[in-house]
């Protein structure tokens, strides 16, 4: 059998690079001029020159193998060589335009007038579950077909990477990739993920960078959450979910100034005094001008074989939701109940979330009832430029 015309094994290995991924950027190769050259030779091998983003680019292996792959479905296995280069200053400069569609360097894509859904998720006191439940429920909603993307705000607490599986096993997170003054962020079961914890550094060689404190104040911290706004790439997200610190201090209050058309998920414990902070949250979210789209009662109960024990009592979520309906167009709903679950902290612990592996538990059914729920969720129309025109 003879090898193909070259010009035909060229435009059938082109055609075949349009279906690798960058995994950080999470766009075609090809869109992203990341290919060089793809030239064949008369013996039916193919060269592929692929232009990397940055030197030491911590995808670099991954990209060069789904290339020779995708190469090989044409030429045949064997058949294909690639060649990794590194694209110039100019080049970079030239994508990171294209990546921000128009947009000003250090602009926030999420703000009033945006397509992406932002819901932060916020409790009054620590200890709820918190992050845990927005770690499950970003990947439940992943799941679903969205594009998520999850911030990490809680910058004294932070715990997403871990969460998520985006640690080594110092428990230090992994680190995301820069572009120029554009940050990759990390991926992990379909969510793009930024956290301070990302950014750290151990006190020593060697050390857990996980267990270094974040003793930062007010401007720090806005500056901060507006750097992950502004700087980091998450390019055309369905879904927004920011993790915020408990309580009711200088993160929630920055969130409402860059993010007023934010809608709010609280979180609470059964207990009436977890109820009781949970519901000041909702309020000063409402304050700078947020929507509270719903409650998720957390650690409702725990199935013993006597029947179920409410270890921290009973009805908590229901009061929080019942408070915050006042002075809102619509009620705020209880959104779900997640009982107490070893399967929950196990994964929490293993990084790999209990909507993954155990989607049959009770706490990760709960969680993805919460995940439909928004997910079915009207749009406000507040703060929205409306599309229309007088003739």
């Amino acid at each position: 059998m003879l090898p193909a015309d070259p010009a035909v094994l060229e435009a059938g290995v082109r055609t075949a690079l349009d279906g690798v991924i960058d995994p950080e950027i999470r766009k075609p190769v090809t869109e992203l001029d990341m290919v060089e050259s793809v030239t064949a030779g008369e013996d039916g091998r193919v060269h592929v020159g692929i232009r990397l983003t940055i030197v030491g680019c911590p995808a670099a292996d991954r990209i060069e193998r789904d290339v020779r792959q995708a190469a090989e479905q044409v030429a045949g296995a064997g058949n294909a060589d690639v060649t990794l280069s590194v694209m110039t200053p100019e080049q970079r400069a030239a994508l990171t335009e294209r990546l921000r569609g128009g947009r000003a360097a250090r602009g926030n894509p999420f703000g009033p007038g945006s397509l992406t859904r932002v819901i932060a998720i916020t409790s009054g006191k620590g200890g709820v579950g918190k992050s845990t439940i927005t770690a499950n429920l970003a990947v439940a909603l992943s799941a679903r077909g969205l594009s998520v993307g999850l911030v990490d705000a809680d910058v004294h607490g932070f715990s997403i990477p871990a969460l998520l599986g985006l640690v080594d096993e110092l428990g230090n997170a992994a680190r995301p990739t820069r572009v120029d003054e554009m940050i990759l962020p990390p991926v992990a079961h379909g969510v793009k993920v930024i956290s301070i914890g990302m950014f750290v550094e151990p006190t020593e060689p060697g050390g857990r960078a996980s267990s270094v404190a974040v003793a930062w104040r007010g401007p720090m911290l806005h500056r901060t959450l507006n750097q992950f706004l502004t700087e980091v790439y998450f390019g055309d997200l369905d879904v927004l979910l920011v993790d915020l610190p408990p309580g009711t201090g200088d993160v929630a209050i920055s969130l409402g100034q860059l993010l007023p058309n934010a809608e709010v998920v609280v979180v609470t414990t059964p207990q009436p005094a977890a109820a009781d902070v949970a519901e000041r949250s909702g309020v000063v979210a409402r304050q700078t001008g947020q929507r509270i789209v719903g409650v998720v009662e957390n650690m409702s109960g725990f199935a013993g074989p006597d029947g179920t024990i409410e270890l921290f009592g009973a009805g908590g979520g229901a009061i929080v939701a019942e408070r915050l309906s006042h002075g809102q167009e619509a009620p705020v709903p209880l959104l779900a109940s997640v009982p107490l679950s070893i399967a929950l902290r196990q994964g929490g612990d293993a990084g790999v979330p209990v909507v993954v592996a155990s989607p049959d538990d009770p706490a990760a059914r709960a969680i993805e009832q919460v995940a439909s729920r928004l997910a079915a969720l009207p749009r406000s129309l507040s703060g929205r430029p409306l599309d229309v025109s007088v003739r």
